[in-house]
């Protein structure tokens, strides 16, 4: 961020609504002097873990930003995979304007992604839930199977993954 960056009212985006984290956003784009976001395969996050991923995720946006870093604020942990000062502050998505900043910028990524994965997997809701585990998103998966796009490593969703591949084994066996 800019030196003296104000943006009145941010807040951490879990305390937001979807419109006012799009003006955040946007303000926050105005204001920063450089931004990324690093996103993580589906696949991957299986493979490696949320936690791991995460800090991946990080590492990525920090590559792409394409300037040294002199130091970084981070939500509560260590990020290991940045050979740079940093400071790890507890509950920091609700004390620091850096942070905060970079929670919304995540989050509205994600949720702009999901949106557009929605139109090529209809009728699961993505442009509602945004991928979370809600109600509707569950059934939508009952009803539809799952995509590639869904976390086998997810525990309800490793429960359908398992009942799927018995349903398909059986259809084999029946063939």
């Amino acid at each position: 961020m800019r030196p003296y960056f104000h943006c009145e009212g941010i807040d951490d985006s879990k305390l937001l609504t979807p419109e006012e984290r799009d003006h955040y956003y946007e303000c926050i784009l105005d204001g920063a002097e450089a931004w990324a976001v690093g996103i993580i395969e589906v696949d991957e996050i299986d493979r490696v873990g949320v936690a791991r991923a995460n800090r991946w995720a990080m590492a990525l946006a920090l590559q792409q930003l394409g300037r040294r870093i002199d130091y970084i604020l981070v939500d509560g942990f260590l990020l290991p995979e940045a050979l740079v000062p940093q400071l790890p502050i507890v509950k920091g998505d609700r004390r620091s304007i850096s942070i905060m900043a970079g929670g919304i910028l995540a989050k509205v990524t994600r949720d702009r992604l999901m949106i557009r994965l929605a139109e090529q997997f209809p009728g699961y809701g993505f442009e509602h839930h945004k991928g979370y585990p809600a109600p509707e998103h569950l059934a939508a998966m009952d009803r539809h199977g799952l995509t590639p796009l869904h976390r086998r490593s997810f525990i309800s969703i490793r429960t359908r993954a398992a009942l799927e591949a018995e349903a398909y084994a059986i259809t084999l066996t029946n063939s």
